[in-house]
């Protein structure tokens, strides 16, 4: 089978290549999805990297435990394992895995759902991973209730796109921040109001935000604490910083600061989650959460597509179409 196969850390166009692998066999509980498409994620661009260098005893001191990249996936059941209870070989799937960036993956049956049938496979790619980000720093980090007005720093993002109408499936008054080329997409989404960070202050005028949620990591965390009402809720998913660290120390800043103010300061690691991706399924069968595909390359071009995504050129999420039949759908609807 293809396969993106990755032997060292550096820049996508250097260590990115498409080779032939043997396919996996499945065993135990494991499933056999003949992967339709597939998502570039920001894990996706630190493994390849290998950036912070504070993660390489995880994710290989040398270069990548992991030679296929690719953690969010769509695609069919091929064949299952003798311990697979649900799944059977033609079902359509969704869910995350390692090595998703191939023609086939051997991934376990609990990190896969059905896809629901309003959804492409490139569209249904793409919601796993960003789509966990957004649902666990509303819901459960930022504890987000109907009425509340939240901030979305970063809103046009690859998960700012689920969090805007996660939010607005929770309840919530939503603010969204970015760049001005996208107010007119996260008014599509349903954001309420619209700041461009290029020339709006958030922080002007009376505290006014229950939750913050920053997925960009770029300004200061007093900046939002002044944005935020006395017991309000911030919630750092990114963090800016250099090769070592990538923003360890503003969550340790939060970590410090956080028992000595009435604000709550939250640092959110996502958590993968199979009720969480069946909620995520249930929003979208309900009609509250649509996936946005900014770029889709065919599995050649992975390269491009990481480039792509790290350039944040984009908006919403960049995915890859590796079967024939996917990227004939991408160009239909083009």
């Amino acid at each position: 089978m293809r396969a993106v196969v990755q032997e060292r850390y550096g820049a996508a166009q250097e260590v990115l290549r498409v080779r032939d692998v043997p396919r996996p066999t499945p065993t135990g509980d494991q499933v056999l999805v003949r992967v339709e498409a597939a998502a570039i994620a920001g894990d996706d661009w630190h493994l390849m990297a290998g950036w912070p260098y504070v993660a390489r005893p995880a994710i290989g001191l040398l270069r990548p435990r992991h030679r296929t990249p690719g953690r969010e996936i769509a695609g069919v059941v091929e064949a299952t394992g003798p311990d697979v209870r649900d799944l059977v070989p033609g079902d359509e799937v969704f869910g995350w895995c390692d090595g998703g960036l191939a023609e086939f993956a051997a991934v376990l049956e609990q990190q896969l759902v059905l896809k629901p049938p309003t959804l492409s496979s490139v569209e249904a790619a793409v919601v796993p991973v960003s789509g966990f980000t957004a649902l666990q720093a509303l819901r459960d980090a930022g504890g987000v209730r109907r009425g509340q007005h939240v901030l979305i720093v970063g809103g046009s993002g690859g998960v700012g796109t689920f969090a805007v109408q996660i939010a607005k499936a929770l309840g919530a008054e939503v603010t969204a921040l970015q760049g001005p080329g996208g107010g007119e997409l996260v008014r599509e989404l349903g954001a309420d109001h619209v700041l461009d960070h290029t020339r709006d202050d958030v922080a002007a005028g009376p505290a006014r935000f229950d939750v913050v949620v920053d997925l960009v990591g770029a300004r200061p965390i007093a900046e939002y604490r002044r944005a935020l009402r006395p017991k309000g809720t911030l919630v750092l998913v990114a963090g800016s910083g250099g090769r070592w660290f990538k923003g360890t120390g503003r969550f340790l800043q939060a970590a410090v600061l956080n028992p000595l103010v009435r604000q709550r300061l939250r640092v959110l690691v996502h958590r993968d989650e199979t009720e969480d991706l069946r909620t995520l399924a249930q929003l979208v069968q309900d009609g509250l959460l649509r996936p946005v595909v900014s770029a889709v390359y065919p599995l050649e071009d992975v390269a491009a597509a990481v480039t792509h995504f790290h350039g944040g050129h984009g908006r919403g999420k960049v995915a890859v179409a590796v079967t024939e039949t996917a990227w004939r759908e991408v160009q239909r609807h083009a």
